[in-house]
């Protein structure tokens, strides 16, 4: 049985064994040791499982997982998201469909510092929705608004998705989060697009507008400087080369912590579960990242990666035509897989046929990020909407899923946009970077 045959059957088994409900980090393990099995013995597998879990789970540019992790953890129960909210509700409500608008903005603003999709869809479904269905928004527009906002926790940074990319394929952190920066503004605005159009073509689902006195919108502005502190803190000492990405989390994660005190949002109780959430995500991501290793050396055996690479650049086909055809698989997916799961799996194959066909692997992170993102919103795994379901829970699934149709297309918009000007994501890291 040749090599490539061999990895064939080992992704087959692994998407089979995923597919049955097992654990994605054990399941990648064990067929990543069986791989090496197959191909070098018994002592060459027992000396990955032995070697890798050890190696990575000790290397000191890891810890930047945890501590953004607790970041956002500390972020999540500070209370900084109901000031974001009632900022953005006074500069957006005078619009119509306004206070879902400023949903979609105060994500955007609370994803700057906590990086977590679900954290940002369970924040300002218990900050939002309340306040939407007192003004009388129609419930799939309120749950569809807080769903699609809560993705924008994985592409603007400090981005829990790039984290992983950047380990994965060993591109720079830092290069990715101020990739993320503009296409994550750019998908907010196509949210905010997609509401408006909602709302013209259906005038009910969204009562009339309500005008602030301009004194009580700069009034507003006063909650978020907290978060402007930590982002400007924290993701600007990372581009200013004050910090590694490791210290910027760690001071972010500091300066959280205060803010949280500040605040008087600070118990032990809350402390406690803060600790206790970041430990219990930090050691799901370990597990998950040990297997991809340990499934990665089992394909660096086979040469599956290379072998790929090769045929693709010998097809006489233009190169988008490839990355489109990874793109939709991506999609795909999404739909039937946890997204940093996905990152740590596909990357290994994809990533050598992308720098093989020419394209930047900072571009390509961002634009899987962004399609894995139709993940968290689409059936049957669709993450946020079953978080947001967990906060509505008198509203119907099927009735959130509705409420996220039109946001897909505006999901749909930004990629392609991105796509079609790659420097959106490129010309802030090699500014900053360079």
């Amino acid at each position: 049985m040749s090599f490539i045959t061999l990895a064939i059957i080992g992704i087959i088994v692994l998407v089979i064994l995923l597919f049955m409900g097992m654990n994605i980090g054990i399941t990648m393990m064990a067929v990543g040791f069986f791989g090496v099995f197959a191909i070098r013995g018994l002592d060459p597998a027992v000396g990955v499982l032995k070697t890798i879990p050890f190696t990575y789970a000790s290397n000191y540019s890891f810890a930047v997982i945890p501590l953004f992790i607790l970041m956002g953890q500390f972020a999540f129960h500070s209370g900084m998201s109901s000031d974001l909210f009632n900022a953005a509700d006074k500069w957006l409500s005078r619009f119509k469909g306004g206070l879902a608008m400023a949903t979609v903005a105060a994500c955007a603003g609370f994803s700057a510092i906590c990086g977590s999709t679900a954290a940002t869809a369970a924040t300002m479904g218990v900050v939002a929705l309340p306040e939407m269905r007192k003004y009388g928004y129609k419930d799939g527009l309120a749950t569809g608004s807080i769903a699609a906002g809560g993705t924008l926790g994985i592409l603007i940074p400090p981005s829990t998705g790039f984290i992983i990319y950047g380990i994965i394929a060993e591109q720079s952190i830092g290069r990715l989060f101020a990739a993320g920066i503009i296409p994550g503004i750019l998908l907010a605005l196509c949210y905010i697009l997609s509401i408006a159009v909602q709302v013209r073509i259906q005038p009910q689902i969204a009562p009339g507008t309500k005008k602030y006195p301009f004194k009580e919108m700069l009034s507003a502005l006063k909650g978020t400087l907290g978060i402007i502190i930590l982002f400007v803190a924290v993701i600007g000492g990372m581009f200013a080369n004050i910090f590694t990405a490791n210290e910027a989390a760690g001071v972010g994660a500091a300066l959280t912590l205060i803010m949280m005190i500040v605040k008087r949002q600070f118990t032990w109780a809350k402390f406690v579960d803060c600790l206790r959430s970041a430990v219990k995500t930090s050691g799901m991501i370990f597990l998950i990242l040990i297997g991809a290793y340990v499934f990665g050396a089992f394909l660096a055996l086979t040469q599956l990666p290379m072998v790929l690479a090769n045929f693709v650049t010998g097809l006489d086909v233009s190169p988008y035509v490839v990355l489109l055809v990874i793109l939709v698989l991506y999609a795909l997916l999404g739909c039937i897989m946890d997204s940093l799961a996905m990152v740590m799996l596909t990357v290994p194959i994809f990533l050598p046929i992308i720098t093989a066909i020419g394209f930047d692997p900072i571009w390509y992170g961002v634009l899987m990020i962004m399609v894995m993102e139709m993940g968290l919103i689409t059936p049957p795994v669709g993450m946020n909407v079953y978080i947001v379901a967990g906060v509505a829970k008198d509203v119907p699934l099927v009735e959130i899923f509705k409420g996220v149709a039109p946001m897909v297309v505006g999901m749909l918009v930004a990629v392609i946009i991105v796509c079609a000007f790659p420097q959106l994501s490129l010309w802030l890291p090699n500014l900053l970077f360079n």
